[in-house]
């Protein structure tokens, strides 16, 4: 998915994709090692570092039991500024008391004293098993290793900042030592491409039962530049609006104030991560950070600072997408969108009732066209419309009018529901807003992968 996410962008939108995923914008390293955190040969400890401390903001779990390190991160928030996060899965660090707290306080202080940065700037992600010490001297010798390998990447040069690139050498008729050195060029195209490949090892380290890496990279230009924004998510189970077993990670080179930051991060989880269902459960792990360490010396503003958020907007929603469509266990991708809402919040609402109910995403697997589930999964969405007026389809093809079943070809229907991506529409007629929600069918898959997750 790393290779083939967000490579086609529609038309209309300024930005365009570009190789490296979270590591992309200037400035930024990350790299993902193996330390057998649960497993003997999985990617399990990853490191994302900026050369320089970053604006950054974070959205955090709404579930009352938050692991550890989300405790830390909100502490290490409170001045906006960050510069390493260190991650690892196969272990939540949550519920575990004392244990858990010290945990996430040195793994952080291991990274700082490997990167020589501030403890208070560096923030942690875990995701696995709740109720599990952490195996430290593992995760410990993991991130020793994550930091040596950041640190290659970090000396071996590409991806400067402007003012880290002034004092390239020139030759003796004053030409860019780059332009007339074809050894540097190699050797630099050599160093861009393992950059990318550490942003994909990093990738790989968050993810626990996903089953593709959930990686995009997209550059925008703008009025003096062009501004990059990398990301990269993971989430297959235990997701829910409000955020289930998800983290996401966003970093870009423009220069943000941590509160404008913090703003835009809102607004696109939002309509993006917080409209992703799976199964139902909320994590207690659950957040998604962005970090804005300003190297490309750009500040979007204007016209500039709209298509940066909608650029931010749309990555949020594509790897939100991604997740959904590696649900557990999942044959189909669904996509519910209600219209006609009296106002955007019970539009989500319903959208979302919808999109988790365990008797819609059996049909769907069923390839059965039983739009009662739908109708019925709205009217508990805790939203206010009149069923009466609801009309319902399944594709393009209208299921019900004004709350009544309409005849419909059973053979048309069961066509629809073969493909791996199916469209359902409630359209309410009842105001102007609207809202989409994703989620995937309910398989005998997903009670297999979880009937001994913890085992």
């Amino acid at each position: 998915m790393g290779a083939e996410l967000g490579q086609d962008v529609p038309q209309g939108r300024a930005w365009v994709p570009v190789p490296g995923g979270i590591a992309a914008p200037c400035g930024f390293w990350a790299d993902g090692v193996k330390a057998e955190v649960k497993y003997p040969d999985k990617y399990d400890v990853a490191l994302l570092y900026s050369s320089r401390p970053a604006q950054t903001a974070g959205v955090f779990t709404r579930n009352l039991v938050k692991a550890h390190p989300l405790v830390l991160n909100q502490r290490h928030l409170a001045n906006g500024v960050a510069q390493a996060v260190v991650m690892n899965s196969g272990n939540a660090n949550a519920c575990v008391g004392e244990a858990g707290d010290w945990a996430a306080l040195a793994m952080a202080r291991l990274t700082a004293e490997a990167l020589e940065i501030g403890v208070d700037d560096v923030l942690v992600a875990s995701t696995g098993v709740i109720g599990v010490e952490m195996p430290m001297d593992r995760v410990a010798a993991g991130i020793e290793k994550a930091a040596a390998e950041v640190r290659v990447l970090r000396e071996s040069g590409p991806a400067l900042a402007p003012e880290e690139r002034s004092g390239e050498a020139s030759d003796s008729e004053g030409r860019n030592e780059e332009a007339s050195n074809p050894a540097r060029r190699n050797r630099e195209a050599s160093d861009s491409e393992k950059k990318v490949e550490g942003a994909h090892r990093a990738a790989l380290a968050i993810m626990t039962t996903d089953t593709v890496a959930k990686e995009l990279a997209w550059e925008f230009p703008c009025r003096g530049g062009t501004i990059r924004l990398g990301g990269m998510a993971k989430g297959s189970g235990m997701i829910h609006p409000n955020m289930g077993t998800m983290l996401g990670f966003l970093t870009t080179d423009a220069e943000i104030p941590a509160a404008e930051l913090q703003r835009l991060l809102r607004e696109a989880v939002d309509e993006s991560f917080n409209m992703v269902t799976v199964d139902g459960d909320t994590s207690t792990n659950d957040m998604v950070l962005f970090l804005a360490n300003g190297a490309s010396g750009l500040a979007p503003v204007a016209e500039d600072w709209d298509g940066f958020a909608r650029m931010v907007k749309a990555m949020c929603r594509e790897l939100a997408q991604a997740i959904a469509r590696d649900g557990e266990g999942a044959s189909k991708f669904l996509e519910v969108r209600v219209l006609g809402a009296k106002t955007r919040e019970d539009a989500r609402k319903i959208a979302k009732s919808v999109c988790a109910s365990s008797l819609v995403k059996t049909a769907m697997f069923g390839e059965d066209a039983n739009w009662g589930r739908i109708l019925c999964a709205a009217g508990y969405a805790g939203a206010s419309f009149n069923p009466a007026k609801a009309d319902i389809l399944i594709g393009n093809l209208p299921m019900a009018l004004a709350g009544q079943g309409l005849a419909f070809s059973e053979e048309e229907a069961k066509e629809i529901l073969r493909a791996k991506d199916i469209r359902i529409t409630v359209n309410l007629h009842g105001g102007v807003e609207e809202a989409t929600a994703w989620g995937c069918d309910l398989t005998h898959d997903y009670v297999t992968i979880n009937g001994d997750y913890r085992t």
